[in-house]
This record gives structure tokens, C-alpha cells and sequence, in this order.
């Protein structure tokens, strides 16, 4: 069995060369080749596509790389997180290439194959979408996304043994595992290096032969990010979004695996007991998320989609990006809860771009609402400014057309039955003249009462 060159992360680095097109794993905090991408921030290297869910923050990761200017295109799903990013988008030097998140894990994956490319139904119809090529297979509006390779990957892993199998803690997983089938030439920054044996063949995520070189790393707690810690965790809680939360909860059955937007969504989880027997899932590759812990980090816990430290449920189950939106193309989710922009009479959603606000970041919006069974979106019932956001027709860019199965909002749930939009209940203290007045799209009204308990 073949011995795999232990190099640091300078030899790492200098393999590297400008204008290649690089892939870096990672998810949030977790699984972040971060002594590799800074040794090559230490080099004259420029000219790079930077494939990655993101950039990093300022600092971190790809945040130095994009300071110093050695990127000039990126590839991924959500750079809205780093201003840097932004700025550099608007500046006119950095090109951003936009991918849903679970289309860039798949195009990986497809990449690492062999595969030309693939038909998804997410983004069909989207801005996203652009000038794809789009086909009707099995009733459903599919568009054509090209496989995805690199140069060079940068992964992290847990540990490595001396034949550079790799084996992922917790959420790591992440991007890394297709990352490290889609480059020519893969390294692989691991915590320890032990030897041929100890690691159990079932638990092996990657075999070594993807692996071309092992750089071993600690990971210590400066290279994670403020959102790595529960105590920067805090979430936004008023009464009328407890409600929201409360509503929807109320719609999740026992067997139900749920995934929960960032958001109002995120409050539905703090209210899920083990007595309600709903499984959550998370798009960054975990399937029985718990509450967030008392105290610790990424370095300690999973973390989930919202880049929040997590718990693990009994039973508990971790796996990759791919495999994630796999589960939920798959129509394996029952249910997403998501927040919401603008939701139409036609049941389209919008919830990831406003006019005037950089279109940097996508995430998995459009693969969860198009590919859970059931949608539910959470919102406030207007702007700030009254201003309805249940509409004749979404003014906003898209996220996924016809995939809205209910609305609640802070004033009213309505439901498509259908096809149709129809008021079935009024949340606390709303009266229905408020609710006529606030919404923007015809609605047929199917209540019990004109007002419900205060």
C-alpha cells in the first residue's frame, strides 16, 4: 500500500500556481483547510478561481486571499457574509459565479465522477438559471449544470493514516468529501496522521487514493469565527415571531424530518422537545440536530446550517453536502420551514435578493424549496412600511416557483388548496379587516371565526 508525502504547508502552497482554479472545503467553521489557504496568502500567487460555499469572513480562510487581491473569480453559493467580498464584486475586480448550494455540491460530485454534468430542478425559472440549457423530464422543468473540477484541492479532515484515507469529525464533511474527488492534485490538512490499520475500513469518508499529500495542522480556536460559540448565538425574539414559530410547529408531525431556515424558522427548533418525535435536518450534512449546547463551539459540537453550534440527538446521523441535498432533491425532506420576501398568488416565492442589495448570496433556499415535500414559508404579514409581501405576482427575483403549500405570517395562515390562496386562520390579536388590508393578492377566506383567542 502507498505511503503519502507528509509536506507543510509552505510545499503545500508553492504547488499552486496562478490562474488555477482551486477548491477549498469547508462549511461555515467547520472543515476548514485554514493552514493551507494562509500559507498560500503567503505567496506572489494570483489570477485564482476560488471554488468554496464562500469566501470566509475578513481574516479567515479565503478572506486573505480575496485582501490580497489573488482571487479574481469565485465560485460558490454565499458570499453575501463578507463584505470584502462585496465590495470587491462592486468594484468591478472580482467576478462571482452564484451556484444554489446543493448544485455546487452535486457539480462537485458529478466533477469527481466523470460525469459531463446533470438536470436539476432547482433554480429552473430562476435568475439563476440564466441561459442553461432547460428540458421537461418526468413532467418536471429541469436545467442543465456542467460538472465542476479543479487544479488543486484543499480539504480538511479529521485524521489521516499514512496511505491518506481520511476520516471527517462531526459536520466537517461538508464540501470536503466531493472536493476531494474533483482536482488534479489533492491535499489534504488533517489534525493527526496515524498509522495503516488504525483507522476501521467502515470508517474510512475518503480512501486514499484521491489523496495526494498530507500537511498535519491543529486547528485551534483563533481560526473559527464569531459564530462558532454559542454565546454569540442570540437570536432575535419577539412575541409575534414566538407565534409564527408556534404555528408552525403545530403543522410537524411525529416521523416528519424537517429542515428549518435561518430566521423565524430557527426559533421553531428552540420549541421541539423529544416528545414531539420530529427528526431535523441540516443542509451542511447532519440528520437528528439537537439543541444548542450550554456552552462550547465548532471545535466541540456540530454545527448547523446557520453556522450555530448544535447537538446530536440519539441517533443521530452525519454525511456530506452531496449527499444532504441529495436527501432533499430526493423528496426525502417532509418538510421546510423557510423565511420569505414575497409569496404570490401563484404559490412562487421570492426570498433571496431585494433591488439595490448585491445578489451574492443564494445558499440552499432554492434546492429546499423546490425539493422538500411541503413548504412552508414564515413571515411578517408587510414591510415596515405596510407594504404587503403576499402579492398578485413576486416582483423579486425568485427562489422557486409554485412551491409555496402555506403562509403564516404575523397576522393570518393561509393555504393553497388548489392552487388557491385561502385565509384559514387569523394569528393572535389580528382581526380580519387588518388582514384584507394588508394583503395584496386576491385570497378566498375559509375561516371558523372572524378573530382567533387573544
Amino acid at each position: 500500500m502507498k505511503s503519502v508525502p507528509v509536506i507543510t504547508p509552505q510545499e503545500a502552497a508553492a504547488k499552486v500556481r496562478s490562474g488555477q482554479t482551486l477548491l477549498v472545503g469547508g462549511f461555515g467553521m467547520t472543515g476548514n483547510p485554514v493552514h493551507l489557504v494562509h500559507a498560500l496568502a503567503d505567496t506572489d500567487v494570483q489570477g485564482l478561481t476560488y471554488v468554496a460555499n464562500n469566501v470566509s469572513e475578513p481574516g479567515l480562510s479565503g478572506g486573505r486571499l480575496l485582501r490580497n487581491r489573488q482571487i479574481a473569480r469565485a465560485v460558490g453559493s454565499y458570499f453575501t457574509s463578507n463584505p470584502e467580498a462585496v465590495k470587491a464584486n462592486q468594484e468591478g475586480w472580482l467576478e462571482v459565479h452564484l451556484l444554489p448550494q446543493g448544485t455546487l455540491a452535486e457539480a462537485l460530485r458529478a466533477g469527481g465522477a466523470g460525469l459531463g454534468g446533470f438536470y436539476t430542478p432547482t433554480a429552473a425559472g430562476t435568475l439563476i438559471a440564466g441561459d442553461a440549457d432547460v428540458r421537461t423530464l418526468n413532467g418536471q422543468e429541469m436545467i442543465f449544470v456542467p460538472a465542476l473540477r479543479g487544479d488543486v484541492a484543499f480539504v480538511r479532515a479529521w485524521r489521516a493514516d499514512t496511505a491518506g484515507n481520511l476520516q471527517y469529525r462531526l459536520t466537517e464533511q461538508n464540501f470536503n468529501k466531493a472536493m476531494a474527488t474533483a482536482a488534479d492534485l489533492v491535499i489534504a490538512e488533517v489534525e493527526e496522521i496515524v498509522p495503516v490499520g488504525t483507522i476501521a475500513p467502515e470508517q474510512v469518508h475518503t480512501p486514499g487514493l484521491y489523496v495526494d499529500y498530507l500537511v498535519q495542522a491543529p486547528l485551534l480556536p483563533e481560526h473559527l469565527g464569531s459564530s462558532a460559540s454559542v454565546k454569540g448565538s442570540a437570536k432575535k425574539v419577539d412575541e409575534a415571531r414566538l407565534n409564527m414559530a408556534r404555528r408552525a410547529l403545530k403543522e410537524l408531525k411525529r416521523g416528519d424530518v424537517v429542515n428549518l431556515g435561518i430566521g423565524i424558522p430557527t426559533l421553531v427548533a428552540d420549541l421541539i422537545t423529544p416528545e414531539h418525535g420530529v427528526n431535523l435536518h441540516t443542509e451542511n450534512g447532519m440528520l437528528g440536530v439537537g439543541p444548542a449546547p450550554e456552552d462550547g463551539g465548532a471545535l466541540d459540537y456540530p454545527v448547523n446550517a446557520g453556522k450555530i453550534p448544535v447537538t446530536a440527538l440519539p441517533g443521530a446521523s452525519y454525511f456530506d453536502s452531496a449527499d444532504s441535498f441529495a436527501m432533499i432533491r430526493g423528496k426525502h425532506v417532509d418538510v421546510a420551514v423557510m423565511g420569505g420576501l414575497q409569496v404570490d398568488a401563484c404559490g412562487n416565492l421570492a426570498n433571496w435578493a431585494v433591488p439595490g442589495k448585491p445578489l451574492l448570496g443564494v445558499g440552499g433556499a432554492m434546492d429546499l424549496a423546490s425539493g422538500a415535500r411541503r413548504l412552508i414559508i414564515t413571515m411578517s404579514h408587510t414591510d415596515p412600511d405596510g407594504t404587503p409581501k403576499i402579492v398578485p405576482e413576486c416582483t423579486l427575483p425568485l427562489t422557486a416557483r409554485g412551491a409555496v403549500d402555506m403562509v403564516i405570517t404575523d397576522k393570518a395562515v393561509f393555504e393553497f388548496r388548489g392552487g388557491v390562496l385561502t385565509l384559514t386562520e387569523l394569528m393572535p390579536g389580528a382581526t380580519l379587516d387588518e388582514v384584507r388590508a394588508g394583503t395584496g393578492a386576491a385570497f378566498v377566506e375559509a375561516l371558523q371565526g372572524e378573530t382567533a383567542p387573544v
